[in-house]
């Protein structure tokens, strides 16, 4: 019965590790629809800019003109180019956060610290498992098995020392008659 316990958690730390060398992996996809949201950011507002000195204005006055607009869809657009431009800020922070982890699974930290949801969402949903082969995903990949290895044996001794603690049935004493 032992082997069977040992066998099985085994393969349960050989998945633990394999699911968990894929967070690197997730973490360079997350960065590479970072960079692509980052990127289109900052082409609009880009365009904005532009649009602005064109007129006359600043950034911050073009985008208060908008905002205070009688029209209400300007007045909607202007309050969606203020969102805009705070995003691009703390997608940038991100970005720079991304780039500079240097430590193993740095990335994956700095990702999972403050993460922009739509990104991470869109990420997830187009994510495609993959075998690693950086050193973040060996790193992760083998932590993740002796994690979940660790866990089953403290689970598997705990088992059976509760097993070992039952005392055994007595035989019903009789009387001899």
């Amino acid at each position: 019965m032992f082997r069977v316990v040992r066998t099985f958690g085994l393969a349960l730390a050989l998945l633990g590790g394999i699911i968990a060398a894929q967070g690197p992996e997730f973490a360079q996809q997350y960065a590479q629809r970072l960079g692509g949201a980052v990127d289109e950011l900052r082409r609009q507002i880009a365009t904005l800019d532009s649009d602005a000195r064109a007129t006359g204005n600043t950034r911050d006055g073009a985008v208060d003109r908008l905002r205070t607009n009688p029209d209400a869809l300007v007045a909607r657009r202007g309050e969606a180019v203020r969102g805009d431009i705070e995003r691009l800020g703390r997608l940038e922070g991100q970005q720079k956060a991304l780039a500079e982890a240097s430590s193993p699974l740095g990335r994956v930290v700095a990702m999972a610290r403050d993460p922009d949801v739509p990104v991470a969402r869109a990420a997830y949903r187009d994510y495609s498992p993959a075998v690693p082969t950086t050193t973040d995903g060996f790193v992760a990949g083998l932590l993740g098995f002796l994690a979940t290895w660790g866990g089953w044996r403290l689970l598997s001794d705990a088992g059976r020392r509760i097993g070992r603690r039952r005392p055994a049935a007595r035989p019903s004493e009789t009387t001899a008659v």
